[in-house]
């Protein structure tokens, strides 16, 4: 007899969430976590009593009636979470060529406050939103419908490119840019990046966008004490490095102690090329796992985390997105002398003050090459060059923050850094990508991952599944255990939040 009836390897989001909604059906459940801490993007930290989010700081439509909100409450974890809104005239702050526009929360007030910015372009600030409103609406997973069969290519409005539609709207260079703003949210490529994954992002935070009081890990400690009460087990420390195959099918897992652990179902919440790689080569087609391999990935991005001294720098109950490049779709392309183009600006929400931010997190694109040459080194052991590329490319991005808040340095108390071999190393994505498997609307297929795999008690699941973000991978989570439960019997439940 198998150990568990579901096996999870990696406890991001993704694998809590199969987790939760598994354990609660009865099913034997044990995740397996490599690090210490569990939740993957979830992950915080502390220096200092200062708590930073590494991945989540923002998330959408957790309104009553709303889709992140009807998940939260099926999973049971709503009520314990500690939620700040975010400013509804101002949610997002976009920053481009010398001037601020505000993004406001609901479509009227989204509306009204961009046409006062562009008071020429109100028709186009209103088709924009109503193709928004559309696309979502065309996705039949995102607004809970039920139905016989998932097929990606239901929707018309999949194929779209988010450039190309933007720029369809209005002929004005700011409005476009403007509205394209918060690409960093996807890392927004002008040839490939779908309008699904833009019109999803952008609505369910029109909707309403909140911060976590105190941190995102909350989420996943709030996951893995339901996985516990319904009898799951959550173990850390317990790295899993081969996927064993006996009679077509993966029959259990090898740790990095040599233990195993037996299974019915493999649920893997790696990034599906890492996966790959711990399974036995004659254990797949050849063509399945070369296509899988060669996908391309989304690219990384360098971060600060500062402390700030007391009672220095006010709480921003807004996302700063500020841009130094004549156009927001360029933020990948730059030279070591014109890095940084842009970043975006977090002023965590904490229980300590609603007026005073006691950190800031500052983040921009970074390239993987950039960092290439460290990359056969492990963390707190890449020497000093490394160190000192770090603290060069800080200083340089605290420059570009001083633009906009004049004496921002004289606020710090420290700071901390991450780069791309950061996230290679704590959330296991090759290259340090930070939103996985990057799809491309002129092949949507080619790019697309589905929960099942061929091997028939294999299924992934995580933002590489359905889209990344906290309501993508709730999704995502969903189509993964459908393949176990039934999609329309969990829909069904969901709905009514049993």
């Amino acid at each position: 007899m198998p150990d568990y009836d579901i096996v999870i390897i990696g406890s991001g989001l993704g694998g809590l969430i199969c987790g939760n909604i598994l354990s609660r059906e009865g099913l034997s459940v044990c995740i397996l976590e490599k690090n210490t801490q569990i939740g993957g993007c979830l992950q915080t930290f502390t220096r200092n009593n200062v708590i930073f989010d590494t991945g989540v700081h923002y998330i959408g439509s957790l309104d009553e009636g709303q889709i992140t909100n009807k998940f939260f409450r099926y999973f049971n974890i709503f009520d314990r979470l500690k939620l700040k809104k975010l400013d509804e005239e101002a949610f997002e702050i976009i920053h481009f060529r010398g001037k601020e526009y505000r993004y406001a929360m609901g479509y009227d007030r989204f509306t009204d406050s961009l046409s006062q910015q562009f008071p020429s372009e109100k028709e186009a600030i209103i088709n924009y939103c109503n193709k928004i409103k559309q696309v979502v609406k065309s996705l039949r997973l995102y607004n809970l419908e039920e139905t016989e069969y998932l097929n990606l290519t239901d929707s018309d409005h999949i194929t779209l490119n988010t450039h190309d539609f933007i720029g369809s709207l209005t002929k004005n260079e700011t409005l476009r840019n403007v509205l394209a703003g918060n690409n960093q949210l996807y890392y927004g490529d002008r040839a490939k990046t779908p309008l699904y994954i833009h019109a999803v992002l952008s609505h369910s935070l029109i909707e309403s966008a909140w911060r976590l009081i105190d941190g995102g890990g909350q989420i996943a400690d709030c996951l893995a004490e339901e996985i516990i009460n319904n009898g799951g087990t959550i173990r850390t420390r317990a790295k899993v490095e081969k996927l064993i195959m006996k009679d077509g099918k993966i029959d259990e897992v090898v740790l990095d102690n040599e233990e195993t652990v037996r299974g019915r179902y493999f649920i893997s919440n790696v990034h599906p090329t890492m996966t790959l790689k711990m399974m036995d080569s004659a254990g797949l087609k050849k063509a399945y796992r070369t296509r899988v391999c060669e996908l391309d990935n989304t690219g990384s991005v360098f971060s600060v985390y500062a402390e700030l001294k007391e009672h220095t720098f006010k709480y921003l109950n807004s996302n700063i997105y500020y841009y130094d490049v004549k156009d927001v779709w360029d933020g990948l392309n730059y030279s070591e002398k014109t890095w940084p183009g842009g970043y975006v600006l977090f002023t965590p929400a904490t229980s300590k003050s609603d007026i005073w931010a006691d950190s800031v997190i500052i983040m921009t694109f970074m390239k993987y090459d950039d960092v290439r040459e460290w990359e056969n080194s492990s963390v707190e052991k890449r020497g000093e060059e490394y160190l000192d590329f770090k603290t060069a490319k800080a200083e340089k991005l605290l420059s570009l923050v001083e633009h906009k808040y004049p004496g921002f340095r004289s606020c710090i108390r420290r700071y901390h850094t991450s780069t791309p071999l950061t996230y290679r190393d704590y959330t296991a994505t090759p290259e340090g990508s930070v939103y996985g498997i990057a799809k491309d609307c002129n092949n949507i297929l080619k790019n697309y991952i589905a929960a099942r795999t061929p091997v028939p008690n294999l299924l992934f699941t995580g933002q590489n599944v359905n889209m990344h973000g906290v309501t993508g991978v709730c999704i995502g989570s969903l189509q993964t255990c459908s393949e176990i439960l039934g999609l329309n019997y969990l829909i069904s439940k969901i709905k009514k939040g049993v």
